[in-house]
């Protein structure tokens, strides 16, 4: 029997509709800026009717933040990173789950607690590394001693260094990681029932095969999901890829990072006036890539919440 309760309908439409006014109001306002002059957007008075001047000012956010270039920068490691973290996250909880060995749980654990270290945390050991991903063998090959004994007895002085700056590897791989994307695959892989695993071993699969085969089709849609997070995360990423880029006149960086460029101080037409709707102009067009993203994603984003089927 289903129970019938317009009003209790009523007020759910209007908290739904409340809540979308809250999320669209500024991106409606954010457009409506992108599309005004100089002096309207600089006048007192809220503007809710959009202007004449929106590609005009779209063209001057693209040209004055040379977003072209950026925009293929943050596509290439957003995509980087997304793909990065799916993969490696698949692999570590497939060997978290399908094998035993000493320390598993710990492991586990290990790699759990590390969500309470954000990048901005480890920002200099991070960074550290991405200087010369060769540190950490060269400092072990210092304190172990075999650096100078290489050089007393060759006399050569080992100095291990891969720069991994100003490079789409340096943007990438550092970011690859991710402990949330382990402990979904994780939970996932617990609920695939033992039997299938025993039909892949009667039917001569390894554990390479198992996953390829068998897992990865049936974790598509969370493969989907994760990926969509992911993307967003490395997409609005400003700390590391101003860290990560600083030779910024040959190389470049994110479109993220590039939208400072746009951040009025004194108006390219000489009046003195901040041009607040190129500014905004620029955030528009940053937006709309990962925008894109979660539409086309939408429907697997939400399967990959919410299915329980196996």
């Amino acid at each position: 029997m289903i129970e019938k309760t317009p009003y209790l309908n009523f007020a759910t439409y209007l908290v739904l509709a409340f809540g979308a006014v809250m999320v669209l109001l500024p991106l409606w306002m954010v457009f409506v800026g992108a599309s005004l002059t100089v002096r309207e957007i600089n006048t007192p008075e809220i503007h809710l009717i959009p202007g004449t001047h929106f590609f005009e000012n779209v063209m001057a956010a693209w040209q004055r933040g040379h977003l072209g270039g950026r925009l293929f920068n943050s596509l290439v490691m957003s995509v980087g990173v997304a793909t990065g973290k799916v993969v490696m996250s698949a692999i570590t909880a497939f060997g978290l789950v399908y094998f035993r060995f000493p320390g598993r749980m710990l492991i586990f654990w290990l790699i759990f607690i590390t969500l309470m270290l954000p990048l901005e945390v480890r920002i200099v050991p991070t960074y550290a590394v991405a200087a010369n991903a060769f540190w950490p063998i060269q400092t072990l090959l210092d304190v172990i001693g075999l650096t100078d004994a290489v050089d007393y007895i060759l006399g050569i002085r080992i100095g291990l260094e891969w720069n991994l700056l100003n490079s789409y590897t340096g943007l990438i791989l550092p970011l690859i990681a991710t402990a949330t994307g382990t402990f979904l695959y994780r939970q996932f892989f617990l609920t695939v029932p033992d039997e299938l695993l025993e039909a892949a071993r009667m039917d001569g699969a390894g554990p390479f095969r198992f996953l390829a085969e068998f897992l990865v089709p049936l974790s598509r849609a969370n493969m989907a999901a994760l990926f969509t997070i992911m993307f967003l995360y490395a997409w609005n990423q400003y700390l590391w890829p101003l860290l990560a880029t600083p030779d910024r006149a040959h190389f470049g960086t994110t479109a993220v990072v590039e939208l400072k460029l746009l951040a009025p101080t004194v108006s390219t037409n000489g009046g003195g006036t901040p041009d607040w709707n190129v500014a905004m102009a620029g955030c528009l067009i940053v937006m709309l890539p990962p925008l894109i993203v979660v539409a086309l994603m939408q429907r697997h984003f939400i399967r990959g919440l919410i299915a329980t089927e196996k």
